[in-house]
């Protein structure tokens, strides 16, 4: 999806995910922000975060990739 790509809920929270955290399938690793809606990312598999690819509030495309996970 096209929007803005957040890495915490707020401004003022740490982060979902931080690089070398294991993450369960299903688990929400970022927001989305598209046309004013947030939409939280889940984990598409289990694994350890190996690299995350995107800024805080940058914009991004669609089917871009976010993250890396290590299985």
């Amino acid at each position: 999806m096209v929007g803005t790509f957040y890495r915490s809920p707020a401004p003022d929270e740490p982060p979902f995910v931080e690089v070398g955290e294991v993450v369960k399938r299903g688990q929400t690793v970022c927001i989305v922000e598209a046309m004013k809606l947030m939409n939280e990312i889940e984990a598409e598999s289990a694994g350890k975060i190996a690299e995350i690819l995107v800024q805080n509030a940058e914009p991004i495309e669609f089917g871009q990739v976010l993250m890396r996970i290590e299985v």
